[in-house]
């Protein structure tokens, strides 16, 4: 299928994919070197991390190249519903490509943490300010510092981290997150990925309702009016 381009991208010739999936790979090591080849075949150039956890990364390349490299993917059921978000450049955005095996597609370092198993309620945009605008909701930014600058939602708590693996630690040591009553606890990033990962982290840990918004603050700011945010 080919993706649909709005008017300001008629006559931007590269197409990227962002993309991720939490999903269990056992094999994925058998995949390094075909995607490789499809990628190269196509013209595709970009990084993709590939993990037992499943598979995260962003490539770019003629419009017709990632779109062979997305249906390559998604010839495996396990990817069959592999989403991905497109923008177009006029000037290609990547000289490289990696294809890397890793032990996490996004690293926290929580031995036995399984996103592909357990993981918070995905949350759509449409409905994210009604949550968190509820008194009894923790709302946490897991971006890093830097990024939680940028800009963040009203109200939302920054850890103040400089590296995605010092979230468990500041997790635990949060008072309001301790004890047996487990707060409600609504947590975002920029494309999803982290705060699947980061919700994952408290179902493990205890907590019943955790929420995260599905698309990051990205897909947020794409469905969601300027005025509402």
């Amino acid at each position: 299928m080919t993706q649909r381009r709005d008017n300001a991208a008629v006559n931007a010739p590269f197409l990227t994919a962002a993309l991720y999936k939490f999903v269990d790979l056992p094999d994925h090591a058998a995949w390094q070197q075909p995607l490789r080849a499809v990628c190269e075949a196509q013209g595709v150039k970009g990084t993709l991390l590939l993990a037992r956890e499943g598979i995260n990364g962003t490539i770019a390349g003629p419009a017709q190249g990632v779109e062979a490299v997305l249906a390559w993917l998604r010839r495996d059921p396990r990817l069959a519903d592999l989403p991905h978000k497109a923008s177009w450049s006029e000037h290609a955005p990547f000289h490289r490509l990696k294809v890397k095996l890793k032990r996490e597609i996004v690293t926290l370092r929580v031995p036995g943490l399984d996103p592909t198993r357990t993981v918070g309620t995905y949350v759509k945009p449409a409905d994210w300010n009604a949550l968190i605008a509820q008194p009894d909701v923790v709302v946490i930014d897991t971006r890093n510092d830097y990024e939680v600058k940028i800009g963040t939602f009203e109200g939302a708590i920054n850890p103040g981290i400089r590296s995605f693996t010092e979230l468990p630690q500041w997790l635990a040591q949060q008072p309001a997150l301790q004890g047996d009553r487990k707060p409600r606890v609504a947590m975002f990033c920029t494309g999803g990925i982290r705060c699947e990962k980061s919700t994952a982290l408290l179902k493990m840990r205890g907590f019943d309702e955790v929420y995260h918004l599905e698309g990051g603050i990205l897909k947020y700011l794409e469905e969601v009016p300027e005025v509402q945010s």
